[in-house]
């Protein structure tokens, strides 16, 4: 159907309200006669008025617009409903730079088709020769405009859909004031819209990712490597040993001048050294031994590389513009901490431990720290208390005692910490009493606690069981987030504070006084974020686990399109 057979179509379903003149002037600009050129933009506000209005063009890859239709009046509303985008029925240079980004958007981690990328040219086509109705192409054009600078900058689905603590409100445009001062008369589009993207070296960096698996992806998938009987190790034979140096060679994971294996079923020397970088950067243990989940990472399609970039860059945008301090990012799948600094470098980084999948997840959100406790107690959830310790305390009278706890009213004082009588368990079974354990190193909070209050109850914390952190998955928590380095941590979160240097805060959870706590002469940003891929500064890219699901969901949520959920 063509555009002006539509524009007729809704405006006859609607019972032909505009009647009069303006009716009139828009039916001559819908069915224009043989040879005849559409009329000028300025002399059809009412068609491109009522387009708005309707609020859906089924010609759209995503017909409806509904939720842009306000957005959209603020747009053309200043200018009496002229057309924005055509001029002497002749697209403007905007429009046509517009178009380009749309074909672009690829590279950005987008869907290009969302933007109606293979469309514009038939439509730019039919303009040209007068059978395109202006009014139609104009409105498209803003459309999937405001579109692209909002998914641009703040992503396609709020975060809060999937009850993440994050939130992108702050950061949104007035989209109408933003296309209409920004993008109608820009004289490099381009500049424009490279200025809404998060400013970040590492989305820049994954952006640069993307085109590079982009790359790889077209050509081909290549050859399975093949799974063998049992795992290899180095100095063994492997029949697949070439095609695993063409995979390594092809992803950058061999070292630079690595020659092929002198026997082509033998693992040894640069191969192997290949296979723990890939390793590394897959989340692996790095032994360089080829086990299964060893080649089943390797065999995973670059598509799906891909798209984990992708994801990555819509999570990206979910960040605010800037900080109001150099912040804390944990990042779930690959399991780290990182601090940066002021200009986005990283000066801090370690292993942590999160909350357990499909049991105990760590929430996704970000809040302000703003205190250190030295020497914690650990007051046990109500929902530990009644899953785990009643239950311990119910086959062992001496639980309590044994294992540092004590047993105190719901206000904090001290009950007992000895063996637990009948009535003391039955008011623990009820809830009246509550449990928490006390500071020393056998703490399962460890010797420090960095708090940033919310909503979760969640907060980052040292342990006495450091063995976890030698693992590759460490998921292990039940939600809190433990720290590798909590020395380091608490001295870097107490830098502005006077006198706080890491000495000072490592005597401090040796001995002195307990449950101290500190608080930070400035708040410290902390993001808890979830990525599977990441493009480190040193030119690596990282891939992990969707451990949540969390991926699963957003791709699902993408791809019902147009409008996509924002609360």
């Amino acid at each position: 159907m063509s555009w002006h057979s539509i524009a007729i179509s809704s405006i006859l379903s609607r019972g032909l309200r505009l009647l009069g003149a303006a009716a009139v002037a828009w039916l001559a600009v819908a069915a224009p006669v043989s040879g005849q050129t559409a009329a000028s933009p300025s002399g059809n506000p009412a068609a491109l008025r009522e387009v708005v209005e309707i609020g859906r063009l089924s010609d759209l890859r995503w017909p409806d617009f509904s939720d842009y239709r306000t957005i959209l009046e603020n747009f053309y509303g200043p200018s009496h409903y002229a057309s924005a985008w055509i001029s002497n029925d002749q697209p403007s240079p905007q429009a046509l730079a517009l178009i380009e980004a749309f074909k672009g958007a690829g590279k950005k981690g987008l869907q290009p088709e969302d933007y109606d990328a293979s469309r514009w040219d038939p439509r730019l086509q039919a303009l040209r020769e007068g059978r395109a109705d202006p009014a139609t192409f104009d409105v498209a054009l803003t459309v999937c405009a405001m579109r692209l600078v909002s998914d641009l900058h703040v992503g396609r689905i709020n975060p809060r859909h999937f009850a993440f603590g994050l939130s992108v409100e702050e950061k949104r445009y007035d989209l109408a004031r933003f296309v209409r001062e920004r993008l109608l008369t820009a004289s490099d589009l381009s500049v424009q819209l490279d200025g809404v993207e998060p400013p970040y070296r590492g989305y820049r960096r994954t952006e640069a990712a993307l085109a590079r698996y982009a790359e790889l992806a077209q050509s081909g998938e290549g050859e399975e490597i093949p799974l063998p009987p049992k795992t290899v190790g180095p100095g063994q034979r492997y029949p697949g040993a070439s095609l695993l140096y063409g995979r390594l060679e092809r992803l950058g994971d061999l070292p630079p001048g690595a020659s092929a294996p002198a026997e082509a079923d033998l693992y040894d020397g640069a191969l192997v050294d290949g296979v723990r970088r890939f390793q590394r950067r897959h989340g692996l243990d790095d032994d360089g031994r080829l086990g299964r989940e060893t080649i089943r990472q390797l065999n995973v399609p670059l598509s799906s590389r891909v798209r984990q970039l992708e994801l990555a860059l819509e999570r990206w945008r979910w960040l605010p513009a800037q900080f109001p301090a150099p912040p804390i990012v944990v990042n779930i799948p690959d399991f780290r901490l990182r601090a940066v600094d002021a200009q986005g470098h990283v000066v801090l980084d370690m292993p942590v431990v999160v909350g357990k999948a499909m049991r105990t997840e760590t929430p996704v959100f970000s809040d302000e720290m703003t205190y250190v406790v030295l020497r914690p107690y650990w007051n046990v959830p109500p929902s530990i208390q009644q899953s785990e310790i009643v239950p311990a305390i119910q086959r062992d009278r001496r639980y309590v005692a044994d294992k540092g706890f004590e047993v105190t009213t719901n206000d904090g004082k001290a009950v007992t910490d000895g063996v637990i009588s009948d009535e003391v368990l039955a008011r623990l079974k009820s809830g009246a009493l509550s449990v928490r354990q006390k500071p020393g190193p056998t703490n399962a909070l460890g010797l420090v606690k960095l708090i940033f209050p919310n909503e979760f109850n969640v907060y980052l914390h040292s342990t006495p069981a450091t063995s976890l952190f030698s693992r590759s998955r460490r998921d292990f928590s039940h939600g809190c987030i433990r720290v590798a380095k909590p020395a380091e941590l608490a001295a870097w979160a107490l830098r502005h504070n006077p006198d706080w240097s890491l000495e000072r805060v490592e005597a401090a959870m040796r001995s002195g006084p307990n449950d101290v706590t500190v608080p930070l002469a400035q708040p410290i940003p902390v993001f808890i974020v979830y990525a599977t891929a990441l493009a480190y500064e040193n030119g690596e890219v990282h891939f992990y686990d969707d451990i949540y699901g969390f991926d699963a969901s957003l791709e699902q949520a993408l791809a019902k399109g147009y409008p996509y959920p924002q609360d």
